[in-house]
């Protein structure tokens, strides 16, 4: 069975795979400084600030934040990381093979919301810690900045799935996104998410 959300998959995954879904034990077993709220930093500086767990839409509620060791702002089912810096990038395999790869393009400070993603070429190898399950996986979905994995689905990327575009603008209730040119419209409402402009 193909998956198109991560609440579908929640029902249907195996036990033992579904730490993948917990952000910070994936930050942890893949060697990323992370700890939970409660837990101080380890020095002063800016960190990333995300929900441990979140299937609605994995982004939500992440954030960048300045912290301390001695002042706890991280809210509770919250947890803090190591901020990553470089390209945003979107990889599905299936049954471990490397599939579609795309990179997402951001133009404001929000970090649930790109502007635009587009294909790429993007050879990435799997790190030994996802490896059995991405085998054993119809279908397994990374989204990385820079080369730091930073989620896991056990689903595919249904943004590009039925058409063959090389480029998709996300259009969101309350922005005003103007048909790029060449483009076409793609309904694929998901929470503000009114669907793309495909081209």
């Amino acid at each position: 069975m193909d998956f198109l959300s991560d609440k579908d998959v929640w029902g249907c995954c195996d036990v033992d795979d579904l730490w993948i879904y917990d952000k910070l034990i994936l930050a942890r077993k893949l060697g990323h400084l992370a700890g939970p709220a409660g837990v101080p930093v380890p020095c002063n500086g800016f960190y990333m600030v995300r929900p441990i767990t979140n299937i609605r839409m994995m982004s939500r509620g992440a954030y960048k934040a300045w912290l301390s060791p001695v002042q706890d702002n991280v809210p509770d089912g919250y947890f803090w990381s190591e901020l990553f810096q470089g390209r945003h990038i979107s990889i599905d395999y299936n049954f471990g093979e490397q599939k579609t790869t795309v990179e997402g393009i951001r133009n404001s400070g929000r970090l649930d919301r790109f502007c635009k993603w587009q294909r790429v070429e993007y050879p990435y190898e799997l790190p030994d810690v996802l490896q059995d399950v991405a085998k054993r996986s119809k279908w397994l979905n990374i989204e990385m900045v820079g080369d730091k994995i930073i989620e896991v689905h056990l689903r595919y990327n249904d943004d590009f799935l039925n058409h063959d575009c090389n480029e998709i603008f996300p259009v969101w209730k309350n922005e005003n996104t103007p048909k790029p040119e060449g483009a076409t419209w793609y309904d694929s409402p998901c929470g503000d998410r009114l669907g793309f402009w495909i081209r």
